[in-house]
């Protein structure tokens, strides 16, 4: 069967060097073979994340980290805020972990605005709260540096944040904005398979979760710390994962963050002009657009075309490519258009002609 390339919002397209670093050897994850691996990729994770804390590898989808960030860290009352289908369930996540909890909701394709959150936390009801920076359902990236400035006037409250879809293609200082959870999948942005996560724990979270006596084992955070300390996982980890991670970051470092960052930029705005070009608007509110995925409006609001979506998604297979038709309540009335990862103005352009000769069948 010939393969279709990838232009859905995850898992994304992966390079044939990566899935070369993918099939490495096997080497025992107790070894010294694997401390060394892990130690050699232990700076260029602490420089991704502009962060002097230990980074750690998680075999498991990036959910499994969002669950034991509400096992590890919430004592009193989470603050969830929600702005799309993956943040809406962390608000259901936090319940089914047996914790009280709070939605703050705004309409789909709007983002979560600082002074929202302010409003909330002022009550002086919630010990933590979770945000999902790049909201992969609507294409919404919530403004993160101004919401981090809050830390400084609630220090006490965790601040817990997805950047599942925006981690490795723009810029995210951890310990400058003192986000006290900050983790992501590899199945995105980082362009590698799915079944890893990459995250990183404040100092503060490392000292509340040590107060946590129900907070489980495969996801405890102070287990995580204790290994990573000895460049190890505190379980069996995925060794193809974190040898493709390895490849990656050599990747990731040779092209240089800024210029990574810059790429994804000009990607996401060549998709959005891509858009304009065939009279569509966009589903999120002007400002603040993904930089990995366009999410483009069908009818799910007012203005702009509307096409068949599942007619236009056909065509474009046909030719090779698949992009996504919207996603949860938005499906159908959005589609959406990765261009995170690997991908090039060539490999876009590509696409962008694929598209174009679907869209004059329409």
């Amino acid at each position: 069967m010939a393969h279709v390339k990838l232009h859905i919002p995850g898992p994304v397209e992966v390079s044939e060097k990566t899935f070369q670093a993918f099939r490495s050897p096997m080497i025992g994850h107790r070894g010294q073979g694997f401390k060394d691996l892990y130690a050699k990729m232990q700076p260029q994770l602490q420089q991704l994340l502009y962060t002097k804390q230990l980074v750690y590898l998680s075999t498991s989808s990036a959910w499994g980290v969002m669950d034991g960030a509400i096992r590890n860290l919430v004592s009193k009352k989470v603050l969830n805020c929600m702005c799309g289908a993956f943040s809406d369930k962390w608000f259901d996540v936090s319940k089914r972990c047996g914790k009280e909890a709070e939605a703050l909701q705004v309409d789909w394709g709007s983002p979560i605005r600082a002074e929202q959150i302010d409003q909330k936390l002022a009550t002086g009801r919630f010990d933590a709260l979770t945000l999902i920076h790049n909201e992969t359902s609507t294409g919404v990236m919530s403004p993160l540096y101004a919401i981090g400035e809050l830390k400084r006037k609630y220090p006490d409250v965790m601040f817990i944040v997805d950047a599942v879809s925006s981690m490795t293609a723009t810029k995210m200082e951890l310990d400058a904005l003192q986000i006290d959870v900050l983790l992501a999948g590899t199945q995105k942005a980082f362009a590698l398979p799915p079944g890893l996560s990459v995250f990183a724990c404040s100092p503060a979270a490392l000292t509340k979760a040590a107060t946590i006596k129900d907070r489980g084992y495969y996801f405890d955070f102070v287990e995580f710390q204790k290994n990573a300390e000895q460049h190890m996982t505190p379980s069996t980890p995925s060794i193809g994962h974190i040898c493709a991670l390895s490849s990656k970051l050599d990747d990731i470092f040779a092209e240089g963050l800024d210029a990574r960052f810059a790429r994804h930029l000009k990607l996401a705005n060549m998709t959005r002009d891509w858009a304009a070009r065939h009279g569509f608007t966009l589903f999120p509110e002007a400002g603040f657009e993904s930089v990995t995925l366009t999410c483009v409006n069908n009818g799910a609001k007012p203005g702009g075309r509307t096409v068949d979506v599942a007619k236009l998604q056909k065509i474009v297979k046909d030719q090779g490519f698949l992009i996504d038709g919207g996603y949860g309540k938005i499906k159908g009335t959005t589609f959406r258009i990765s261009n995170m990862g690997d991908e090039t103005e060539q490999t876009m352009n590509t696409l962008f002609a694929a598209m174009d000769k679907a869209m004059a069948q329409l």
